[in-house]
């Protein structure tokens, strides 16, 4: 069976401000060839996340040597700007195991030329570590909180800040954990008032939520 031809949405930045990002998960090497191709040819830049390490190793050695990859959030930018000046955004999580997914907020953030203040690993189950750091995070006019598990950081953060706060449940976590699912059903259930919930994993989309208040905000 041929593959599906790839139809990029190159029209979509002028839509609503962000370039079409490729997902690649469930696509081959050869469909995002085609892509990438295209883009180097009209001086387009380009983010991809959910490239895993196997499939960018697919990847023409010239198209590998074009992307600046990152194995930590599966995430590749062509061309694009570099994330600088003051951050804006703090990307916190609760532990270790949620940096992927904030990564994959940050390195969106950055392609658009945000930076980001990233506090890692300051879970409420010690709670001195968010409080040792929290003056810092409440400058910040978006926080995205990163958590797995029961997901009770989004809700702490969204009692201690102003800003908008986005909660990004993640995946990880025991039995019934459920792949997130908990941390998803704990985040919409907070009595922290107005918190906005992503689905899990999903860094890219709190990312652009964050980048539509900046905009929104001046």
């Amino acid at each position: 069976m041929p593959e599906r031809e790839v139809v990029p949405d190159d029209a979509r930045h002028g839509r609503i401000g962000f370039d079409e990002s490729i997902y690649c998960a469930g696509k081959s090497p050869s469909q995002l060839d085609t892509i990438l191709a295209r883009s180097i040819e009209a001086s387009r830049p380009l983010l991809l996340t959910r490239l895993d390490a196997g499939m960018f190793d697919a990847l023409v050695p010239a198209h590998r040597t074009a992307l600046d990859y990152d194995p930590v959030s599966r995430t590749a930018m062509l061309g694009g700007p570099a994330g600088s000046g003051t951050p804006r955004v703090a990307v916190v999580t609760a532990g270790t195991s949620d940096v992927p997914v904030a990564k994959e907020a940050v390195r969106t953030l950055a392609y658009y030329g945000e930076t980001a203040l990233e506090v890692y690993d300051v879970g409420v189950a010690g709670l001195w570590r968010l409080l040792d750091r929290i003056e810092e995070i409440r400058a910040m006019p978006v926080v995205l909180a990163v958590a797995g598990m029961e997901a009770s950081l989004p809700s702490v953060v969204g009692g201690q800040v102003p800003g908008l706060v986005v909660a990004v449940p993640t995946s990880n976590g025991y039995g019934v954990s459920a792949g997130g699912r908990v941390a998803l059903d704990a985040s919409l259930s907070s009595c922290a008032p107005g918190l906005a919930v992503v689905n899990i994993d999903n860094g890219y989309g709190a990312a652009c939520v964050a980048l539509r208040a900046l905009r929104l905000a001046g």
